[in-house]
């Protein structure tokens, strides 16, 4: 359950990052995935995560704290089509450095648009984030944009490659930032991951 979500801070600098002292959750997603929309729907805040139709709107590493216990992440999408190389090298290096480096960091969820078919990018980012050894599950956005079976299609079709790549799929939820979908699904799964930390954190 969350009662409270607040901002913290927004930076570049993965160094800069809050003490990592609390259990951490990030999201993370194409451009234009849906992501500020679907934060703001798990935590309830309307404006807590800037939604845009300008894809690239998440240009820093935003913290927010949950319940005064634990940091809830909105990291910068990837595959940006409109910006300089060096910014995207940049973007990526901040991204990946604080993927690897956090050491709070309990699970990253990577944002899928429900309405496609398995896009290359999304694999080789879930690619990336197991061979980095780096806790991925997947949220399936914008769930209500189609009929189910067209989304169970996408979802069964993205997980069959999931399935090439790792054996087995990682977890997953399927959501509706505008009908709430998911939400109590996600939220369980993240308190489960939150606890297990803070078991870690008293032995």
């Amino acid at each position: 359950m969350i009662k409270k979500a607040e901002f913290v801070v927004s930076n570049t600098n993965p160094e800069k990052c809050p003490k990592p002292d609390r259990a951490e959750i990030a999201f993370i997603g194409r451009s234009n995935v849906g992501k500020s929309s679907l934060i703001n729907m798990i935590t309830g805040v309307k404006e807590l995560a800037k939604t845009s139709q300008k894809p690239g709107k998440t240009q820093l590493i935003n913290h927010f704290m949950i319940n005064d216990q634990w940091y809830m992440v909105d990291l910068p999408g990837y595959g940006f089509a409109k910006v300089s190389k060096d910014t995207r090298e940049n973007w990526e290096k901040m991204i990946s450095t604080y993927l690897t480096k956090r050491t709070n960091l309990c699970g990253v969820f990577i944002l899928i648009d429900s309405r496609l078919e398995p896009q290359k990018i999304d694999l080789e980012f879930l690619l990336w984030c197991g061979t980095e050894g780096v806790p991925a599950a997947l949220i399936f956005t914008k769930a209500d944009k189609q009929s189910k079976t067209q989304t169970d299609k996408n979802v069964k079709a993205f997980l069959k490659k999931t399935e090439e790549i790792f054996e087995e799929a990682p977890d997953y939820f399927v959501t509706s930032a505008e009908k709430g979908q998911g939400k109590e699904e996600v939220i369980g799964f993240i308190e489960q991951l939150v606890e297990e930390f803070k078991a870690e954190q008293s032995n």
